[in-house]
């Protein structure tokens, strides 16, 4: 198939096109967020094609991914063709909703549409249109974990801006118990911005290709999120083999299983849990080799995409 996706998240994206398509990337010339094109931190496969809005409308377009609510009139614009109507088309949610949760209504759906997570299909009012769930998928970074660094890693964009929704303002008290390495965009500043000394809090924006190493080093991975939909990098830390100190929720209570790490609802919890990696890198260890084993067999590839090509084969059918 010839499928037309945006470049909106790319880490998932590095995963769905390694499947057997050819995928068609919008770009722009000031590659702005409605015209990426292809990913230049990862490594995309020769499958995926920047294609122009100009050249969309000749283009054959088996199926399209909208990913924002705005991409189905840009896709109707650019194909002169309506997705659901004239072309087969899913919409692929990435987040949990905001708002008045509990009764939220998709704004799209009246598609098929598809969650990355059983706790966003939960939460989103979705009508009473198809929805599926196709759980992540990541592709092997391998077993990495050395932890030769007595540091906690936490991978988080626009920590500040962001601030609850991220537990960015438990830092603070977790720092106490493990000095913690902050990797993201727009990172630079918080320590400041939460009054911790820079060796308790030191940031850094890496490109993808350097990001599993510098992860793979640190003790453990901490995941103080509050609200948001399951984070690719809590899933990629449990690849290379870290264990995991985490928030009891949204998703993370299902992609956590007992044996990989500690969750728990409670900060002070965390921060023993944090301190106890520390103090005992053998634990640490053996609790990453079996986060790895457990990511390998829920959030595999192989799965990842035979789920994706299943679905994908339905609706266009």
């Amino acid at each position: 198939m010839n499928i037309l996706l945006w470049h909106v998240h790319g880490s998932w994206t590095t995963a769905f096109v390694q499947g057997p398509h050819t995928y068609l990337v919008p770009v722009t010339p000031d590659r702005g967020p409605d015209g990426l094109g292809r990913a230049r931190t990862f490594a995309w496969p020769d499958s995926v094609r920047e294609v122009t809005p100009a050249e969309l409308a000749g283009t054959p377009v088996d199926l399209v991914v909208l990913q924002r609510p705005h991409e189905a009139a840009l896709a109707e614009r650019w194909l002169r063709r309506r997705p659901g109507r004239d072309v087969p088309a899913v919409y692929l949610e990435h987040n949990a909703p905001d708002g008045d949760v509990p009764n939220t209504r998709h704004p799209c759906a009246d598609l098929t549409l598809v969650h990355v997570t059983h706790f966003n299909r939960l939460f989103w009012d979705n009508g009473t249109t198809r929805t599926e769930v196709v759980e992540h998928g990541i592709v092997d970074p391998g077993h990495r974990y050395t932890g030769a660094l007595p540091r906690a890693a936490v991978v988080v964009n626009e920590p500040v801006r962001r601030g609850r929704h991220t537990g960015t303002d438990l830092l603070p008290a977790l720092a106490r118990s493990a000095p913690l390495d902050v990797f993201g965009m727009r990172t630079e500043g918080l320590a400041e911005h939460l009054d911790l000394p820079p060796d308790r809090c030191r940031t850094y924006e890496l490109p993808q290709q350097d990001l599993h190493a510098a992860m793979a080093e640190r003790r453990l991975y901490l995941h103080p999120v509050r609200w948001t939909s399951l984070g690719l990098s809590l899933l990629e830390a449990m690849h290379l083999g870290m264990p995991v100190v985490a928030l009891a929720t949204t998703e993370a209570v299902e992609a956590v299983p007992p044996g990989t790490g500690v969750l728990s609802t409670r900060p002070d919890v965390l921060a023993r849990a944090a301190r106890h990696y520390l103090d005992e890198p053998a634990a640490a260890a053996e609790d990453g080799r079996r986060a790895r084993q457990s990511a390998l067999g829920r959030y595999g590839l192989k799965r990842f995409l035979a789920d994706w090509e299943r679905l994908l084969t339905e609706v266009r059918s």
